[in-house]
């Protein structure tokens, strides 16, 4: 085998801005929670990923903002996997509430109400899950990662894959979005079969 040099490369900080000096891929979703007078909140997060094989969801958050809060307090939330046709309805969830506390796009969003009868999902998504509070992990600087326990699962039928069916015919009829961070998206129509050695297991 030959051996590359790290003096090829550029060195960077890690602890300076390293999100920001490349391009990462990351799905984009909305959690929903509920306020504590009722109201729905959502907020856009793209610092997600399933905690493992099964039923397992979690998400980077700052306990400063209401979705921590929220969460802490109900011990629930939703996460509705958003399409590229819904960008600036992500966008428009993530400006800052007026002054009294309100977030009033959220009052314009269509959605559809979750099993607790309290949180709810967005419409037009691509998945939805419905989670209940697992743990909460304080500590990274500023952030926390927020686990839930996924108790319903649900996705539009054009969203599955097929059994008998080729699975790029599932992204030209459900492209993904994709969040390019920071701050670009792109819309996924197209994907190659990833090429597993023989005999690999997951």
């Amino acid at each position: 085998m030959t051996n590359a040099s790290l003096t090829d490369y550029v060195a960077l900080d890690p602890g300076a801005g390293l999100w920001d000096r490349v391009f990462t891929v990351a799905p984009l979703v909305l959690i929903g929670t509920t306020d504590p007078g009722g109201a729905v909140d959502l907020a856009p997060k793209h610092m997600v990923t399933p905690m493992g094989w099964g039923p397992y969801f979690g998400f980077v958050c700052t306990p400063r903002h209401a979705t921590y809060q929220n969460i802490e307090r109900e011990g629930s939330f939703t996460v509705t996997y958003l399409r590229p046709d819904q960008v600036v309805l992500s966008s428009l969830t993530a400006a800052p509430r007026c002054e009294d506390d309100s977030k009033p796009i959220v009052d314009l969003v269509e959605t559809i109400p979750a099993e607790n009868g309290r949180d709810v999902f967005v419409a037009g998504g691509h998945l939805y899950l419905e989670c209940r509070k697992q743990r909460m992990v304080d500590g990274f600087d500023d952030n926390s990662l927020i686990v839930g326990e996924i108790t319903a699962a649900y996705a539009p039928e054009e969203s599955l894959r097929a059994s008998d069916g080729d699975d790029q015919d599932a992204l030209e009829r459900a492209p993904l979005l994709a969040y390019l961070d920071p701050g670009r998206w792109s819309e996924v129509r197209a994907s190659n079969s990833f090429p597993f050695p023989v005999g690999f297991d997951k």
